[in-house]
């Protein structure tokens, strides 16, 4: 039996879980698979492309729903090519048998979101997309729909990653401020903390580049592949022109960077609210999780950006400089992980700036 501290569960903990049958892989980890404060989903071996998007709700379970409204089916173990416009569930490896004291949540992985795949994780029974609840006992799907670039996926690639939570860990606003105080959490010289550390995007430039466009009818992107695409035939460089502002066109994918260098102190892990109605007509940061240690002078780090993965709607808008587009919510970690961001394998982006994803040269 494991005994669980109340936080964000730590690698060493995921280990754990696993060993005790609470986490149940098809196949034993990857060496890199389990992160500080997170666990990498592996695809498993099928895949359905389906006509809609979907909840199984509270009295089906996610095949269910396949049956009604799959496509046709797709083996994953030679590879496939997902195409854009379209929605696909894929089986995972990862299962779990979860005691009811511990829940968890799902993320895409900051490279997945860099590519504009927008990927959820959906269990049966499910409710809500990403979340996992406390006591689930059961097989992990992930929904998957690129975007603007199609992709090249196979068995094992990883899309989406998972935290797993136990207890009310979350900081509010005053003791967000507080731990600012002791370990500043962001470089800003007047903060704003309501509901989470308010982030900012950052049009002044980067040796006068302010982010990216994709570009459509490109090639596709072998998830698996890192520094194997040229980034000149995917994106479109975005010059700072001296006026702090930038029109967001429908339709469109952006990255860019926030003003703001972030740190989250190695006994915490952070996520970031993917969208707030308040802020604008957009959808910021598809990939949310950031690990203990990341831009921590701990784990090497002196700050470190937080890339802005966005996505206007329906309307051009017009976003400008120092803007508020997101927000970092804290939690405690149940107990500090050994090897923290920037020192553990698989970290991509620590000390970033503005950073396309591992796939570009």
């Amino acid at each position: 039996m494991v005994k669980l501290e109340d936080g964000i569960q730590s690698a060493e903990s995921i280990v754990a879980l696993a060993d005790a049958g609470i986490i149940r892989p098809a196949s034993p980890f990857a060496d890199d698979q389990v992160q500080p404060a997170s666990l990498d989903l592996r695809l498993g071996n099928r895949a359905w492309r389906v006509r809609a998007s979907f909840l199984p709700g509270r009295t089906r379970d996610v095949a269910a729903c396949l049956d009604k409204l799959k496509l046709h089916e797709i083996d994953l173990r030679q590879g496939a090519v997902l195409e854009t416009g379209c929605v696909y569930i894929a089986e995972l490896q990862e299962g779990l048998a979860l005691p009811p004291d511990l829940a968890a949540s799902a993320n895409p992985k900051s490279s997945t979101g860099r590519i504009d795949v927008f990927t959820r994780v959906i269990t049966d029974q499910a409710r809500e997309f990403d979340m996992v609840e406390a006591g689930y006992a059961g097989p992990l799907f992930a929904e998957i729909s690129p975007r603007t670039f199609p992709v090249l996926v196979r068995t094992g690639s990883r899309l989406s990653q998972l935290r797993f939570r136990r207890g009310a860990v979350r900081l509010d606003d005053a003791a967000l401020a507080r731990l600012h105080a002791a370990t500043p959490l962001v470089d800003s010289s007047d903060p704003s903390f309501q509901g989470g550390v308010a982030v900012s995007v950052d049009l002044s430039g980067f040796d006068g580049l302010i982010g990216y466009r994709a570009k459509r009818h490109t090639g596709l992107v072998d998830v698996d592949r890192p520094r194997s695409y040229p980034a000149a035939e995917f994106w479109e460089p975005l010059r700072a022109d001296g006026s702090g502002t930038l029109i967001l066109d429908p339709g469109q994918f952006y990255i860019l960077a926030s003003k703001e260098a972030v740190q989250v102190p190695p006994d915490f892990a952070a996520e970031m609210v993917p969208f707030d109605p308040l802020v604008g007509e957009f959808r910021v940061h598809y990939a949310g999780f950031f690990d203990p240690g990341f831009g921590h002078a701990e784990a090497g780090g002196t700050g470190a950006r937080a890339v802005l993965e966005v996505r206007s709607r329906d309307v051009p808008f017009m976003l400008e400089d120092g803007q508020i587009v997101g927000r970092l919510v804290y939690e405690r970690m149940a107990q500090r992980p050994a090897a923290l961001y920037g020192s553990a394998a698989g970290s991509n982006y620590q000390a970033q700036g503005l950073k396309l994803s591992k796939h570009f040269i």
